[in-house]
Parts: C-alpha cells; sequence; structure tokens
C-alpha cells in the first residue's frame, strides 16, 4: 500500500541570498518636484509682491492734482455746507470763491512800497564765509522789511535766477488768502523772470519773517528769507535771525561772537527769530529779562527771569531788559554763537544758558481770549505718528496725520464764524513745530494739564514727542490754508495738511506744468 504523498515543505532560502525585500513605491520624477518647489516659491513671491505692489501704487502722488480736493474731509462734528462736496470743492468752474480773489487791498497808495529780488548765487556771509546758496537783494538774510500798524505794504518780489521758482510767505502774519505766497495753493511760483505783487495791511504789530514757500526745505535752508518787523524802530531794538548755513549757524548772518551797541540803562527789546529747522534755546545774560512777544502776540503780565527760552523752528520772541552797565549778551543755542548788547566796549558774560526753561503754560498772568473755546463748533483731532511704507512710490518710515499718509490725510472742514478746537498728539518719534497759516491759535492745556498763565498765542507750536496739545481759534480768515511741520524737510516727507473753510475753491495746481511743489 502505498504512502499518502506529503505537502512539499516550504524552500528553505540562504537569508544572504535572500531577494531584496519588495520595492517602496516610486517617487515623482525629480521634474515635477522641481515643478512644484517653483509654484510654491511663485505663491510666497506674489502673496509678499501683490500686497507691496498694492501699497507702491496706492502710495503715488498724481502728477498733477488740485490741493482743495487733498484726503478726505473731517468736518470736526460740525455739519457740512448743503451742497458742497469736498472732492469737487477745487474744480474750476464751480461756485463759490476763489482763493485768487481774497487779496488785499487792490487800491490805494502803499505806506512800505519795496522790491525784492531772488537770486541764486554764491555769496558772502557778513562774517566772510562764503556760501552757494539763495539771495534776497544780494544778502542773505534779505533786508529786514519795517512797517507800522494800519500801513498799507506792498512788496514786489522778482526772480533772477531760482530755477525751481519761488515765492514770499510772510510768516505769522495774517494776511488774506491770496497774499500768503504757497506754490500751488495761493498762487504759482514766480519763474526765472517772472514777478508777483503782495499787497496787505499790517493789523498787528509783532516781530514775523517772509521765506519762500517753493521748495522751501531747500530754498530757505540756503538763505531765501528776511525779517519783517511791524512796529515803529525804537531806540535799543535788535532783530537776531538765527539760521545755519552749510553747518554754519550764524545770528544776521554772522558766526561767532559780535556787537551790538547799545547805552547802558537803555530799555532793549531783542527780536529773536528761529529760521531753523529745530528748536533752539535762547536767552540773555548778564540781567534778568522779560519775554513780551511770542510769535507776534504780547504777553500779558510777564515778569522777570534767567530762565532759557525754547524757540521752536519758524518762531518767534521778543526778549526786553535795560541793558546793564556791563552790557548783556543774547546766546542762541550754544555760547559760542552770541550776540553782545551793550556800550561800545564792553564784554558781557559768555557762558551755558540757565537749564531752566521759560514754561509758557503758567508764565504770565490770564486775560480774556474774546472767544469762548467751550462753545467750539468743529473738534478736531491732529494725530502725528510714523509707520514703515511707500510715499509717492518710494520706501521709507513716513509722517503719518490720524494714521494716513500723505496724500490721504484730513482735511479739516471749517465755515467762517466757526469756534475751532484742535487736540494736537504726537507718538512718532521726533518732536514738530506745527505752523498753521492765516490763524493764531491760543494753547489750552498741554499733557492734560491747563494753561494758567498769559494767554500763549501762537502760530508755530513746538509739539514734543508723547506730547499733546489742546489749542483753539476763531475761524475768521477765509481761504485754503496750509496746516504743517515747519521742520521743513518732515514737511517735504508729507507731514502738511490744510485747513479749508467751505465754499472755497482754487485754480492752482501742485506738480505739472506749473511746478509748483508747496512743501
Amino acid at each position: 500500500m502505498t504512502e499518502p504523498k506529503q505537502p512539499p515543505e516550504p524552500e528553505q532560502t540562504d537569508p544572504e541570498r535572500a531577494d531584496p525585500q519588495p520595492a517602496e513605491p516610486k517617487q515623482p520624477p525629480e521634474p515635477k518636484k522641481r515643478r512644484w518647489g517653483w509654484l510654491v516659491a511663485v505663491g510666497v513671491a506674489l502673496a509678499v509682491l501683490v500686497p507691496l505692489g498694492y501699497l507702491w501704487a496706492t502710495s503715488l502722488v498724481p502728477g498733477e492734482y488740485n490741493p482743495a480736493e487733498m484726503g478726505y474731509a473731517d468736518y470736526g462734528g460740525g455739519p457740512a455746507a448743503p451742497g458742497h462736496d469736498h472732492d469737487m470743492a477745487g474744480m474750476a468752474g464751480m461756485s463759490g470763491t476763489s482763493v485768487a480773489d481774497l487779496t488785499g487791498p487792490k487800491t490805494g497808495i502803499p505806506n512800505v512800497n519795496v522790491t525784492l529780488t531772488a537770486r541764486k548765487q554764491t555769496f558772502q556771509l557778513a562774517s566772510g564765509e562764503t556760501i552757494d546758496g539763495y539771495t534776497v537783494n544780494g544778502t542773505s538774510p534779505g533786508p529786514t522789511i519795517r512797517a507800522r500798524v494800519g500801513d498799507l505794504i506792498q512788496v514786489t518780489f522778482v526772480n533772477e535766477s531760482v530755477k525751481d521758482g519761488a515765492t514770499l510767505h510772510w510768516h505769522g502774519i495774517d494776511v488774506p488768502n491770496a497774499e500768503d505766497g504757497v506754490a500751488g495753493v495761493t498762487q504759482d511760483a514766480v519763474p526765472v523772470g517772472g514777478k508777483h505783487v503782495y499787497r496787505f495791511k499790517a493789523e498787528q504789530a509783532g516781530t514775523y519773517w517772509y521765506h519762500s514757500h517753493q521748495v522751501s526745505s531747500d530754498e530757505v535752508k540756503g538763505g531765501l528769507f528776511g525779517p519783517i518787523v511791524i512796529a515803529p524802530a525804537v531806540p535799543g531794538e535788535v532783530v537776531a535771525a538765527i539760521h545755519t548755513y552749510d553747518g554754519k549757524r550764524t545770528i544776521n548772518g554772522r558766526t561767532g561772537a559780535w556787537q551790538a551797541d547799545v547805552p547802558a540803562g537803555t530799555a532793549a527789546r531783542v527780536r529773536v527769530i528761529n529760521t531753523d529747522n529745530a528748536i533752539l534755546r535762547v536767552g540773555l545774560l548778564g540781567t534778568s529779562y522779560k519775554v513780551v512777544a511770542v510769535d507776534g502776540r504780547d504777553v500779558h503780565g510777564p515778569t522777570a527771569t534767567t530762565a532759557a527760552y525754547a524757540l521752536p523752528a519758524g518762531g518767534r520772541v521778543d526778549l526786553e531788559a535795560v541793558v546793564p552797565a556791563g552790557g548783556m549778551r543774547l546766546i542762541a543755542g550754544i555760547p559760542t554763537l552770541s550776540l553782545a548788547i551793550g556800550p561800545a566796549g564792553t564784554n558781557p558774560p559768555t557762558a551755558n544758558l540757565s537749564a531752566e526753561t521759560v514754561d509758557l503754560l503758567t508764565y504770565g498772568t490770564p486775560a480774556p481770549i474774546g472767544f469762548d473755546p467751550g462753545q467750539a463748533n468743529r473738534d478736531f483731532q491732529y494725530r502725528i505718528g510714523r509707520r514703515p511704507g511707500f510715499l509717492d512710490g518710494v520706501p521709507g518710515l513716513w509722517w503719518t496725520i490720524n494714521g494716513h499718509k500723505f496724500p490721504d490725510v484730513p482735511m479739516f472742514m471749517v465755515a467762517e464764524g466757526d469756534v475751532v478746537r484742535m487736540t494736537i498728539s504726537n507718538t512718532s518719534g521726533q518732536a514738530h513745530p506745527m505752523h498753521l497759516h492765516g490763524h493764531h491759535a491760543v494753547v489750552l492745556s498741554r499733557n492734560g494739564a491747563r494753561a494758567t498763565g498769559s494767554p500763549w498765542w501762537t502760530d508755530t507750536l513746538e509739539v514734543g514727542n508723547k506730547e499733546t496739545y489742546e489749542i483753539a481759534f476763531v475761524a475768521d480768515n477765509p481761504g485754503l490754508w496750509m496746516d504743517h511741520c515747519h521742520n521743513l524737510p518732515h514737511a517735504s516727507q508729507g507731514l502738511m495738511t490744510h485747513l479749508m473753510y467751505e465754499g472755497i475753491t482754487t485754480p492752482y495746481r501742485v506738480g505739472g506744468d506749473s511746478g509748483n511743489k508747496p512743501e
């Protein structure tokens, strides 16, 4: 009998000769890997570049634009005029009042009639240094214009050789809008070979200055400016315009120390003008003095002090003291730049100014201001900041107003007769001397502390970093008015906007064939 067959035993394998394990699934071919990586890279690039491209494109400032249509209307909680459309406000042919019609007196024989000629040239400072810059009637500073309250002033401005064009702005004088001298806003820049006539009444005594408001960060820096004083000349008066040319700080175009001869016992009034772009500590050594006027407005109840005065860029201060027998010395920021005021041959002390600073919030005594800020029709916020981004296609760290970069900034809208309050706050990391054209404002508070001294009237207010000021004024001078930082490079970098009265139009344009650059 045959035995049943057994199933064959499994074949034994030699581990050394065993077939390899099954291969892993094949990876996609290398070209597909590269293609996928390329797609990811493109996606990442687009995710970065598209937003950047959008930010770049939306930052571009039109080659020509109407300044009355800038940004967006801010009515400060007040009503818009019936039928008023900010976006169409400056259109030629629309009903309204043109800034060109808001002139000074067109008739009458002027009491003060001068011609000022601007030149681009190499010139010598009064102390002898050679400067390549700008002059007015061949000098810088230009000639001092002197007038009395009530005078009709006529200035014929001639541009002999300033290639970018030029204007004259009457800094601190609340002139009619057409006389304000802002290229592209109240007039066209005066081209080479052209002229422009300004006419206005001298309504308010004080210390002021004139300067170009066309490419001003270059033209003012280079010397296109001069003083204007509305008050009779009196014995002991000294005008001291402080300016830096090519790194050389000067008083009336002189470096170093020099002297103005004034007899002892004279009640001297020193009119100090800061034409630079930064705040300066100024004051008198050798005697105490009073701060008798700020930005062309008298201080009520000034008291004697030896503290220094912090003078903003564009600001003016009048210091008054009786000249002692040994003289006194005006210090302009540093002891090496000074003006001795006293009898010939005297040598007043030279030293650093006091570390104390006159505080206008408490200096002097209270007085009526003529209106009630508590009854304001408009209440504006002017928040100064800074953030990275593009401005006109250029990357950088740019100034902002209420979170917006130029030109998408608020247009502060008012009606004639409005009582206006404005809160100016600064978190930008730098200080800014804020200058409102056509108006003087009174300071109500700083960082929440109320003003308790003399009414502090100002047209150029230093707002330090992390500071907040409340100011108020009456809208009594119709027009389209710049409101900007008077550190002029800051204005050219976008820290400027406008106060606009409802119903105002302008025929002027910024850029384009006009070449207007109203920084």
